[in-house]
């Protein structure tokens, strides 16, 4: 099996079990050997935002001397981005062996009846290969949910962290705020601590409270006045700790400033419980964390911004970043979504940041077309042109006519992965 055929072959596993639930994910750890017990993780969960902490943590831990492991999804460009050691990816030629390890598994599994899913195999594989480097830390993302995500197999965490809470795949999670928080809340663990995002809706927090009484889990609110906001441009965000201590964010907008306080609570925690994480440490894990197709500025002059944000949430923070940040210029969109997303909404959260757009539908089966998307400009009064492939999308939004426009593509993971390198070489091209 080659790389490739490994990822074709996690391709072509179902999204989702026949129902909820650890059953097949426990049965599957059994049969490998339960790579995930014997290491140290930071469980994080949450609608927005879990995946910029998951970043900032994993490089902190990893600039203070611990060999940390990386666990996200999606990927962006490349799987071997999902599960990472100390910044690096696992090696290509490794795939296939944890894949072949996995399968094996998988189908002694399914002899019993437990047909496993995608997420469940990869998250498998992130273990085996985890274990195999001997991590001392694994920062692992929650896939969906969190309650019966195939991480929660786990049975101890250092921290369970929660980011920030909204409504996003109701039809699996629930459709309020209230059954939202009840699922992500369920990875903390008995006697643990958990931290959470400074800013929950209040009805999110009640139900996390109540989770952690239920687990006597000790919960920590991340507090603003633990940062204290400086000054921010395109090249980042400068903030003072509460022991004045200054540090420089690359990541942009005002949710990673909240984002940042949320991980400062998780340090300051960690501290508490004995790990050596000293202030330089701190100091260069944000100041180098790389975070790509979030608000990611691909060229400052005139700007070219890539964000993955899919949500009325992460639209509505992506567009307050736009207006503080890219004033007094032209802004061209480039706009793929989701079908399954709630696409009218987080259209109109980017009211008033791009005066044109050119719609693409992203490569994936869940896709709305660009006729639609287009639709969905129009009726909030922005010129829209569907196109048929993002290549042409791109394109048009990069020689559209006037002065040192900007632009902004936007509007899903999916889109911004296929985006971004075909924007470095027409960059690249144009320079």
């Amino acid at each position: 099996m080659t790389y490739e055929e490994a990822v074709q072959a996690l391709d072509a596993t179902p999204s989702f079990g026949e129902k909820p639930g650890l059953e097949r994910m426990t049965a599957l750890m059994e049969r490998l050997g339960n790579p995930q017990e014997g290491m140290k993780y930071i469980h994080v969960a949450g609608t927005n935002g879990k995946g910029s902490t998951c970043a900032l943590l994993a490089n902190i831990l990893t600039k203070a001397g611990y060999r940390t492991g990386l666990y996200i999804s999606p990927h962006l460009t490349d799987f071997s981005e999902r599960m990472q050691v100390d910044g690096v990816p696992v090696p290509h030629e490794e795939v296939p062996l944890l894949a072949e390890q996995v399968f094996a598994a998988a189908r002694e599994c399914q002899a019993q009846g437990l047909r496993l899913t995608e997420f469940e195999l990869i998250t498998a594989m992130a273990f085996l290969w985890f274990q195999k480097r001997q991590c001392s830390v694994v920062v692992l993302e929650v896939g969906l949910g969190g309650r019966c995500d195939a991480t929660n197999v786990i049975s101890q965490a250092e921290l369970s962290v929660i980011t920030s809470l909204s409504l996003d795949h109701t039809a699996v999670l629930g459709s309020t705020v209230e059954q939202i928080a009840f699922e992500k809340s369920g990875i903390l663990k008995k006697g643990g601590v958990c931290v959470c995002y400074p800013d929950e809706p209040h009805a999110a927090l009640n139900v996390i409270r109540i989770t952690a009484q239920v687990q006597q889990c000790r919960l920590v609110v991340a507090a603003m006045k633990d940062a204290t906001y400086v000054d921010s441009s395109l090249d980042g965000t400068r903030l003072l700790t509460e022991t004045s201590l200054p540090l420089t964010l690359p990541l942009l907008g005002e949710h990673q400033v909240k984002n940042a306080v949320t991980v400062l609570a998780c340090v300051k925690e960690l501290k508490k419980m004995g790990w050596n994480i000293p202030d330089d440490a701190l100091q260069q894990g944000f100041a180098t964390v790389s975070f790509p197709g979030r608000m990611e500025v691909l060229r400052r002059q005139p700007p070219v911004i890539l964000d993955g944000a899919h949500n009325p949430e992460g639209t509505a923070a992506l567009a307050k970043a736009m207006k503080k940040y890219v004033t007094k210029k032209r802004v061209i969109g480039v706009c793929g979504m989701m079908a399954d997303k709630n696409a009218a909404e987080a259209v109109r959260r980017l009211d008033g940041t791009m005066e044109k757009v050119f719609t693409a539908a992203p490569c994936s089966p869940r896709a709305m077309s660009a006729q639609e998307l287009a639709a969905l400009w129009e009726k909030r009064r922005i010129p829209a042109q569907p196109m048929a492939s993002l290549r042409e999308a791109l394109q048009a939004a990069l020689k559209e006519e006037g002065a040192q426009h900007g632009v902004l593509v936007c509007g899903s993971l999916y889109l911004a992965g296929e985006a971004r390198p075909l924007l470095k070489e027409l960059l690249n091209q144009k320079e």
